[in-house]
């Protein structure tokens, strides 16, 4: 899966719900997630891919469901819109899958916690993220496309500060905040 995405920071959540509202944005995911991301101590990932081994458990705040993935995430371009490639797949048993990936070789570098509540509007996704205070201590709004004509259309509906959108990784965040 490719995705194409930006995040816009320091937020005032409730504006930005109110804005999606106004817009007719419908909610189409609030969960809780426990995120944890591996590399190797040489940070091979990071270094040649831009990217990571990430096992995510996601509980559906409203039916209560749960579901587990493990991904691999890669970067392929940067700029002022964010290119990724995910490879993912549903898995049944974290606990074994944690083993096999530390079996070839990568460490868990951290875990998180985060609430997420999403919105889609015409193929737009707007997805309101609150990390643990030891994550990111701040709220932010990941906007995701699926090219990148629909960025500026995505900004422009919620009439978004160019000043607070970052093309920057949550690792890229975490280090500026002197969380890492």
């Amino acid at each position: 899966m490719r995705e194409i995405e930006v995040k816009v920071l320091d937020i005032d959540k409730e504006l930005i719900e109110n804005k999606l509202k106004s817009i007719g944005a419908k909610i189409v995911k609030d969960e809780f997630q426990t995120n944890f991301i591996y590399d190797s101590n040489d940070r091979k990932l990071k270094e040649k891919y831009r990217g990571y081994i990430r096992i995510r458990i996601t509980e559906d705040c409203v039916t209560g469901s749960i579901k587990k993935t493990m991904t691999f995430k890669k970067n392929i371009s940067l700029g002022k819109i964010r290119n990724n490639v995910e490879y993912e797949t549903e898995i049944t048993n974290e606990k074994d899958a944690d083993e096999i990936i530390k079996h070839l070789g990568f460490d868990n570098m951290y875990k998180g916690t985060k609430y997420r509540k999403s919105y889609e509007y015409e193929g737009i996704l707007f997805e309101i993220d609150t990390w643990d205070k030891n994550t990111y201590p701040k709220p932010y709004l990941e906007i995701e496309v699926i090219d990148e004509t629909q960025m500026e259309r995505a900004i422009d509906l919620l009439n978004i500060n160019r000043n607070q959108i970052t093309s920057k990784s949550i690792e890229q965040l975490r280090q500026e905040a002197g969380l890492v």
